[in-house]
């Protein structure tokens, strides 16, 4: 299994309360990791499947660097263009009820479906997870893939005929709801997530139903990379050949076991665990 996406170097933080106009406030628990979309969902997915690729593109730079051997050490295979822009960077605070609030600094780097030596090889796959990548990456994921779930944070890549077999969205956030435009229409399972109601989803022939949240297996710590490790989830239920509601309720279970971590890898769900 693979995924198509983005990597932001992450600077995270504990604070009391996200800060208000003219507020200081103080951090703690500070660390740092790769993460973003793609990364999150890619390790979800190598921990899940045993293993994973994620392509992506990376600054030429010290973050670059790093992310390409954290990401390595958890399990996933990076395959990266480097171009001389600087890795995208983020800060993230977390409040003392466990919720994110996200900070980016520089443009989001994507990879280009032009770029030959990321897609050697890629072919035959159970299922890909695209977050991030321009209109030819999408289509060189369609090809390679037997499921293909996206994002809305793909932007510019949808919208332009290529089959999906799942577009997942948060059912409460108006920007992804926008960006999602006509690529609902080329999706075969439309999932809108709701966080702790769970959610619902639509299929193109017109069947609809709802799914429960999972709780989660211990206490609420983070809930960075809870999205994330959901759709991944999801993408490997598919993968796999679940029906909607199986793959679904495995998704909720590892959105539900992320809340449960500092950061978005210290608990994701394993293999050993499904």
């Amino acid at each position: 299994m693979a995924v198509v996406g983005h990597v932001e170097w992450v600077q995270f933080a504990r604070v009391e309360h996200v800060p208000r106009a003219g507020e200081v406030v103080h951090a703690s628990d500070t660390f740092e990791e790769p993460a973003g979309g793609g990364a999150v969902a890619a390790v979800q997915l190598a921990r899940l499947a045993g293993e994973s690729v994620l392509i992506t593109e990376l600054g030429e730079d010290d973050h670059g660097r790093r992310s390409r051997g954290r990401l390595g050490e958890l399990g996933v295979e990076v395959r990266a263009s480097a171009v001389e822009s600087p890795t995208r960077r983020a800060v993230t605070l977390v409040d003392e009820h466990g919720e994110r609030t996200i900070t980016t600094f520089g443009k989001r780097l994507q990879p280009r479906g032009e770029v030959g030596a990321l897609w050697g090889a890629i072919e035959g796959l159970d299922a890909i997870y695209f977050t991030a990548g321009d209109p030819a990456a999408l289509r060189r994921a369609r090809q390679a893939a037997r499921v293909l779930v996206a994002s809305p944070r793909a932007r510019d890549a949808l919208g332009h005929g290529v089959a999906l077999d799942a577009l997942v969205l948060s059912g409460e956030d108006e920007i992804e709801q926008r960006a999602a435009g006509a690529a609902q229409e080329e999706a075969a399972l439309v999932v809108f997530t709701e966080g702790e109601r769970g959610g619902s989803y639509r299929t193109r022939s017109g069947e609809t139903g709802r799914w429960s949240a999972v709780a989660p297996p211990g206490e609420r710590v983070d809930s960075y990379g809870c999205g994330d490790s959901f759709a991944a989830g999801l993408t490997f239920g598919l993968g796999v050949g679940l029906d909607i509601a199986a793959a679904l309720v495995l998704a909720a279970r590892c959105g539900a076991t992320c809340l449960t971590g500092r950061g978005p890898y210290e608990r994701q769900l394993l293999a050993r665990e499904l």
